[in-house]
């Protein structure tokens, strides 16, 4: 993938087939020791251990509309060519947990992408789904939890144009202010 929010996007998909309802999606960037970690966390179905040791083989896909599961294998590549790693977790019946850590200094690191995209996608694809977003750039941090949304929004959907209008507006601002300046 050409950058590392589509292994996001196809990581929480995966968390969406598994019926959660809460995702975690949290990214924490630190400067100097330039690093970048990714860590998606769901509370729903689960792996058995045999799932987790086969969900890094591009060849194994509990998909039936196709033979071949590229993104994690994909994503443990872009971390270990970084001189990074990747981490998956899981318990059946409680969730899953992948962490991917890569060197961003590294001259084949994955660019990061359009996180915010990625997020607004989400939120606007799965309004049932309780999304957690936090985005942390060295001792800056913001988090957008539509969890609070939905309490304050009542019986007006996410997927609203307006309210996806505000989440994309606020996803922009906060980004702006982690990284000190316009993007």
């Amino acid at each position: 993938m050409r950058e590392l929010s589509l292994n996001v996007m196809d990581i929480a998909q995966n968390s969406v087939r598994a019926k959660a309802s809460v995702i975690k999606i949290e990214i924490t960037e630190d400067t100097e020791q330039s690093t970048l970690e990714i860590k998606i966390t769901d509370d729903g179905c689960g792996m058995s251990e045999e799932q987790v040791k086969s969900v890094i083989d591009p060849f194994f896909t509990t998909r039936t509309t196709r033979k071949v599961g590229l993104g994690i294998p994909l994503f443990k590549m872009a971390a270990e060519q970084t001189g990074g790693y990747l981490d998956i977790k899981s318990q059946l019946g409680k969730g899953t947990v992948v962490t991917a850590k890569f060197i961003s200094s590294h001259m084949d690191m994955t660019p990061l992408g359009d996180i915010n995209s990625t997020i607004s996608i989400l939120i606007r694809c799965n309004p049932d789904t309780n999304i957690v977003f936090t985005h942390s750039v060295d001792d800056k941090t913001f988090t957008l939890d539509t969890r609070e949304l939905k309490e304050v929004l009542g019986d007006v959907p996410l997927d609203t144009p307006e309210v996806m209008q505000w989440i994309d507006d606020y996803l922009k601002e906060q980004t702006e202010i982690l990284y000190g300046g316009a993007l």
